[in-house]
């Protein structure tokens, strides 16, 4: 886009001389402004990629794709509907779950904590709790034998190991001579399992299906069936159709349905502290106007006597806009770089801090995740990177504008 010799003015012009290193020191700030504004832009965003990717993996690897539940919160027909199921091409695997609220006794800790159901050899096709196992194993779990798997977190502040007894106490009611008493039962701790989300590893725990029957006075009856999908990100529209092709007293829901406002949440976060560091990068590329206008002001003398032999003002407008694209890519390309670098070892980097420091960014027991995790996304990068440097060439129309304007009759009168 630019002729020869313009562009070859314009690269001598990034040159410093002596006369002109207060300039240089003005352009090398605008390129490191640059730099730093897009790799903190790449850096943040990769992090909050891999917050997003992360919290999606574990809750979703807790949390089924897709629910179908019964009227009063009970499914009686459970097998005849799981064996429909197989019949869909979206849904890959099922698995029936009962689902009640209890309250945990260990020696003199008492925990509220969401008691689940399942049937351990069907729960491995929807969740990954199975893969999650600290100790025991899932499929230990025998009906009848009233074992229990704790969260972690829920285990440690019990203080109950594997062999241990607790006592379940449900809100199910027993009445007596001695009057209404609460639903108590002895459970052994057969495995503790760590998903690496507070929220789950400190208020949920695991009992074989029939054991939890008993417990909820659900008979043959369970609380739902667990659906795991083929594709989650479409899981509105196949709950849709299920919702439509199967016919009785059904509620069918989604992932999204308990967690839409969770992701939408991080999705406008994520967009506002693009806009924010956007913001950062304006002004480090707008660094330039002030770059490229004290360089007319210095080579005015030039551009008249350029001028006059002939340099059109198009030809005056694109050495200007050279310079300043030449700060804008070097900075744009500095900044991906390390922005990218950064990305990819944050995970690395951060932890040594820590550790040299003494300091948790990240404490379990306030956040979801505990770690700093970071997923590098290249359309990210693109975007930013085009942006970036857009914004640069933005920069410099107006100093070039003005350098063409420069009346070589006035700039030479006194030479």
């Amino acid at each position: 886009m630019f002729k020869p010799l313009s562009l070859y003015i314009g690269l001598r012009y990034t040159r410093a001389k002596r006369r002109t290193q207060f300039i240089s020191f003005i352009t090398l700030t605008s390129v490191l402004g640059i730099a730093l504004g897009v790799t903190a832009l790449i850096t943040v965003l990769s992090v909050m990629n891999g917050f997003e990717a992360e919290l999606r993996h574990r809750i979703l690897g807790m949390t089924a794709h897709s629910t179908i539940t019964g009227s009063g919160g009970k499914l009686s027909d459970w097998p005849v509907l799981k064996a429909k199921l197989k019949d869909y091409p979206n849904v890959q695997g099922t698995a029936p779950f009962v689902r009640g609220q209890v309250m945990i006794n260990a020696g003199r800790r008492v925990s509220g904590t969401l008691l689940r159901g399942v049937l351990p050899e069907q729960e491995t096709e929807v969740s990954a709790v199975g893969k999650k196992m600290k100790s025991g194993v899932l499929k230990d779990l025998q009906p009848g034998k009233y074992q229990i798997v704790l969260g972690s977190e829920l285990a440690s502040y019990l203080g109950a190991m594997v062999g241990d007894k607790i006592t379940v106490i449900s809100p199910q009611v027993n009445s007596t001579p001695a009057g209404i008493i609460p639903r108590l039962r002895r459970f052994t701790v057969s495995g503790i399992f760590e998903v690496g989300m507070y929220e789950y590893d400190r208020n949920m725990a695991i009992i074989h299906i029939a054991d939890a029957a008993k417990l909820f006075r659900m008979e043959d009856s369970v609380s739902g069936l667990r659906l795991k999908l083929d594709d989650l990100f479409n899981a509105p529209q196949i709950t849709h159709e299920l919702a439509r092709k199967l016919s009785g007293q059904y509620f069918v829901s989604d992932w999204t349905t308990a967690h839409s406002n969770f992701f939408q949440a991080i999705k406008t976060e994520k967009r506002v502290m693009f806009i924010i560091l956007l913001l950062i990068v304006a002004v480090a590329a707008f660094n330039i106007v002030s770059t490229l206008v004290m360089v007319v002001t210095d080579k005015r003398g030039d551009i008249a006597i350029l001028k006059t032999q002939g340099l059109t003002p198009m030809a005056v407008m694109r050495i200007f806009i050279t310079l300043g694209a030449i700060i804008g890519l070097v900075g744009t390309a500095l900044g991906t770089l390390g922005g990218v670098l950064l990305a990819l070892n944050v995970e690395t980097i951060v932890p040594a801090i820590e550790r040299f420091f003494e300091v948790n960014f990240l404490a379990a027991d306030v956040y979801y995740i505990s770690s700093l995790p970071s997923k590098l996304v290249w359309a990210d990068v693109y975007v930013i990177a085009i942006i970036a440097f857009s914004l640069s060439l933005l920069a410099t129309l107006y100093p070039a504008w003005q350098a063409s304007r420069v009346n070589p009759a006035e700039v030479l009168r006194y030479e």
